[in-house]
């Protein structure tokens, strides 16, 4: 900081306003009173988003230009205001006086975010709105308070723009990946010679070959156990590939009473409720486990279809895509069940042609992870040049012809 800097408390350059929550009786979605805030999930970019609640009994209030701020977990973030507006207690309006340009206000505060933590070690974080007066800010003059706001306003927008450029490359890669998968490597399965079958053909010739969980009182929450059998669920297939997420067991006693839902290394599973359609592979190391209700588990014969291809299959084959989209639409909540599935046409290739089908697959998946990894370091990277700015802007050491240099080797 140059030495015609001071530095102050928030309380002396603003007012804080601490946010109070109306009674309930005065809510209402019908536009009356006024638009009513109450924390981060209502922040949107560098605004509030557009209201959906309102209020008719005004507690507090926030301005238009008001800068607002996130009490209660998270603390910290912060938006303007657009409008005259309610706050609730999960929000504080801090609004600049003459002295301070509320434009750098903002991005000062934005710079001193790691440091504005509140009551760590309470059940939920939260920040008062003496520590928020408290806050202490390096404050140049007017002009050089404008100054600073400018070449920030400039480089924060290219590096958003730089930013979205990125999210779009991802997002086209991974687009890339799909039509290669559904089109290039599985192809017209007519002209290929394959077979049409169903999944029912495809599993073992057994009972409880395709099974789902355990239903209503067969397994009841208060049974799980802090250690034991292991139960799967969503979360397991959630991200199409098996991983461990929230631990669930049960005793052996009661494992003893379940075990024909026991799931297989090898085993297909497919998510029927929640999110619906997500595929995983049961991994070979897989210890003894059950899937619940949310799952339908599929043993395969081998030497009809190999997990690896249904797998690829189930996600990426237009045929599949469009039955399991269209079976799984019509209801409250989509869903679908272990008939829809046994169901499913799948048109089946030789074991060898599954097999190459698989390596491809996975060649493309690994070039799609490594574009992937390329282009979230960029965005980490643009993120990291935010923070420098500020950094540099703080500390009274922001020239705009490094910021420029800086700004175009980012996004080249």
């Amino acid at each position: 900081m140059t030495a015609d800097w001071r530095t102050v408390q928030l309380k002396e350059v603003c007012k804080v306003v601490a946010g109070q929550s109306p009674k309930g009786s005065s809510y209402n979605s019908n536009a009356k009173g006024l638009p009513f805030y109450q924390g981060k999930k209502e922040f949107s970019d560098k605004f509030v988003g557009e209201p959906t609640t309102w209020t008719t009994q005004i507690t507090k209030e926030a301005d238009a230009g008001d800068i607002l701020m996130s009490v209660r977990a998270p603390v910290g973030p912060i938006n303007f205001a657009t409008q005259r507006i309610c706050i609730g207690r999960g929000l504080a309006a801090i609004r600049a006086s003459n002295s301070i340009n509320k434009d750098y206000l903002f991005y000062a505060l934005i710079y001193k975010q790691p440091e504005i933590r509140g009551n760590e070690g309470a059940v939920f974080a939260s920040i008062n709105k003496k520590q928020i007066e408290n806050i202490s800010l390096p404050l140049p003059e007017m002009d050089e308070q404008k100054r600073i706001v400018a070449i920030l306003d400039d480089a924060f927008a290219g590096i958003d723009a730089a930013i979205a450029n990125t999210e779009k490359n991802l997002a086209n890669a991974r687009e890339l990946f799909e039509l290669c998968a559904s089109e290039v490597i599985f192809g017209d399965p007519e002209k290929r010679g394959w077979q049409r079958k169903h999944v029912f053909e495809l599993a073992l010739p057994e009972k409880g070959a395709i099974r789902t969980g355990p239903f209503g009182s067969q397994l009841r929450h208060g049974e799980f156990v802090d250690s034991g059998v292991a139960v799967l669920g969503i979360d397991n297939a959630v991200n199409n590939r098996f991983m461990w997420g929230k631990k669930r067991y049960i005793s052996e006693e009661k494992y003893q009473q379940l075990k024909r839902y026991t799931v297989r290394p090898g085993d297909v599973l497919i998510t029927i409720m929640g999110t619906c359609g997500r595929c995983a592979i049961v991994p070979e190391d897989i210890p003894a486990a059950i899937n619940t209700k949310h799952l339908c588990c599929i043993s395969l014969d081998r030497g009809l279809c190999i997990p690896e291809f249904l797998h690829a299959y189930f996600l990426y084959h237009p045929v599949a895509r469009r039955f399991l989209e269209s079976r799984a639409k019509g209801s409250i909540m989509a869903g679908l069940n272990m008939g829809i599935i046994k169901d499913l046409p799948v048109w089946l290739p030789s074991l060898e042609e599954q097999k190459e089908i698989v390596e491809r697959v996975g060649e493309l998946g690994d070039e799609t992870l490594r574009l992937r990894s390329v282009y979230e370091q960029k965005k980490l990277a643009l993120l990291e040049l935010k923070q420098s700015f500020l950094q540099k802007a703080f500390s009274g050491e922001l020239a705009v012809e490094n910021i420029e240099k800086e700004l175009d080797e980012a996004v080249a």
